[in-house]
């Protein structure tokens, strides 16, 4: 198993023939964004083949670019089921309902960091001020909403604070505008970071991290809420917190750097709603 190949960034969706969203009713339909998984053919193929093998049924990985058309799938019912992020969680709270949280070295959380190159000499956010950063996506939690909302603290926004801010749709897309200069710091998923550091440190070695948040509730499944009594939405839910019973699904798992899938609360997300508070409240 090349591992090696997570997050490579390759736009291969097409390339690897993901099927259609026009399918047979009986098709379990699971929506997934680039702005987490990065299009890895590997890593896509491995979980629709765990997630078939438990649902014992079709199971179709939908992409989108970003986090609010990936949100918006579900709310429309394009898809069944899709792999969020806390923070568009939270903002639908009344619609979406919780099927299972990743556990990440132990535990169902993770930490936004703030980087720079490697030899830049920034001690803390302070030091960026009229520079360029980097951001993942409006909606995500790492690669956005600590930030801003760490700015909030101070009473400034990004567009005042930066020079100029850019989104990049990509956690690793963000650690490569650091690495390579195209701007001086980037906000991105401590998750991803240290996926990277494994499977292509090259990359992670071009950058530092100059300060890492709080730990905050992992990027969680959901469903429409008024479908979570529907036997398929629930049969997957099944599925997906017993995916490290099988091979195919620890496979999956282990190429995702992933204990497992569990049961969770909303509670988790409470820390991201305190920060969706401070940045709403500035």
């Amino acid at each position: 198993m090349d591992r090696r190949r997570f997050l490579t960034g390759a736009a291969t969706c097409a390339a690897i023939g993901l099927p259609s969203l026009v399918r047979a009713a009986e098709t379990f339909r699971l929506g997934l964004t680039p702005v987490f998984l990065d299009n890895d053919a590997v890593v896509i193929e491995r979980l629709r083949s765990a997630f078939t093998e438990a649902m014992g049924e079709p199971v179709d990985l939908i992409q989108r670019r970003t986090y609010q058309e990936i949100t918006a799938t579900i709310l429309d019912g394009s898809v069944d089921a899709a792999w969020i992020c806390g923070y568009p969680f939270l903002q639908h709270r009344d619609s979406l309902s919780l099927l299972g949280v990743p556990v990440w070295r132990g535990r169902p959380l993770y930490q936004s960091y703030l980087i720079v190159r490697e030899d830049d000499e920034a001690e803390g956010l302070e030091d960026l001020r009229g520079d360029v950063h980097a951001f993942s996506d409006p909606d995500s939690n790492s690669g956005y909403l600590v930030t801003a909302s760490d700015l909030a603290r101070m009473d400034e926004t990004p567009e005042r604070f930066f020079s100029r801010s850019i989104f990049t749709y990509g956690h690793r897309n963000v650690v490569r505008a650091v690495a390579g200069g195209l701007t001086r710091s980037g906000s991105v998923d401590g998750y991803v970071w240290e996926t990277l550091a494994n499977v292509e440190p090259s990359l992670t070695a071009g950058t530092r991290i100059v300060t890492r948040s709080e730990w905050l509730g992992f990027p969680p499944f959901a469903a429409r809420a008024d479908r979570a009594s529907d036997p398929t939405i629930r049969r997957f839910g099944e599925a997906l917190r017993s995916l490290d019973d099988t091979s195919t699904g620890r496979e999956a798992l282990q190429l995702l750097f992933l204990d497992r899938i569990d049961e969770s609360d909303p509670g988790l997300f409470d820390g991201i709603a305190v920060r969706m508070a401070e940045l709403s409240g500035r």
